[in-house]
């Protein structure tokens, strides 16, 4: 990744993000929980992206040089937690699933004033409690350090609903079958499919969050059918994409502060 901003100490707030806005290439010497309660977030390192809608939060280690991106409008809160304080001993980020308690504590948290005052410090120990609790979900899209596989991944980066064969996409890009197998394998640690259905997720999560309908995701995502895309969609987060982009696009506690 590019050269990056330090900030020494990771900010605990609440800020809008508007619709496409980012905030570049940064570390923290501190832990970090990012979370949007509207919207989609994408978090990129130099290992892939991470991907959190409203009911999921991104952990990002202390040192982690990363960046955010905004896929609808975002209200976004930032919780610093200093390096000894590692509830669930994460060393790479992470994504976690935000239960309702969960979210209004971290919204609680997120919100001024930042006194350092005895009810605070109880409200900081049930967070932490809390988050010990949080399961983890892999929404991940591991980027390849492979050029050949890097190749393969930037062509349905561009076009999710490309359904060819990998044998297809290998001829394309001038590498057999059984290499890219191995690549994925051991680059990505995943299957093509299994790379393919994680980066159409990506995309449906971005599109939802940016208002398109479930059928128009459907169809810019490569799926068959609509039924077969909700069938996914539903197997991999809990939910209907339905319900899901309604969530999304009307949930949020229109936080306010700086970049991160």
């Amino acid at each position: 990744m590019p050269i990056s901003r330090h900030q020494p100490r990771a900010p605990t707030r609440a800020q809008p993000l508007p619709a496409g806005a980012s905030i570049d290439d940064h570390r923290h010497d501190d832990h970090q929980i990012v979370y949007a309660a509207r919207g989609v977030l994408a978090v990129t390192t130099d290992a892939g992206t991470w991907v959190a809608p409203a009911t999921r939060a991104i952990w990002i280690p202390a040192g982690t040089v990363h960046r955010h991106h905004a896929h609808g409008e975002i209200d976004l809160h930032l919780v610093g937690l200093p390096t000894d304080q590692n509830p669930l001993g994460l060393n790479a980020p992470t994504v976690l699933i935000i239960v309702p308690l969960l979210r209004e504590l971290i919204l609680a948290y997120t919100r001024a004033p930042h006194d350092e005052t005895p009810e605070r410090g109880r409200l900081r120990a049930v967070l932490l409690d809390q988050l010990r609790l949080s399961p983890q979900q892999p929404i991940h899209l591991p980027a390849p350090a492979d050029p050949r596989l890097a190749v393969v991944c930037a062509i349905l980066r561009r076009d999710p609903a490309d359904d060819r064969t990998l044998a297809a996409l290998g001829a394309e890009a001038g590498v057999s079958e059984r290499t890219l197998t191995r690549l994925f394998g051991s680059d990505l640690g995943m299957t093509f499919p299994q790379w393919r259905t994680q980066l159409r997720l990506y995309h449906a999560l971005c599109l939802l969050a940016e208002g398109a309908a479930v059928t128009v995701v459907a169809h810019r995502c490569g799926w068959s059918s609509t039924s077969a895309f909700i069938d996914v969609f539903r197997r991999a987060f809990g939910h209907t994409p339905g319900a899901h982009r309604a969530t999304i696009l009307t949930t949020g506690d229109g936080g306010h502060g700086h970049s991160s």
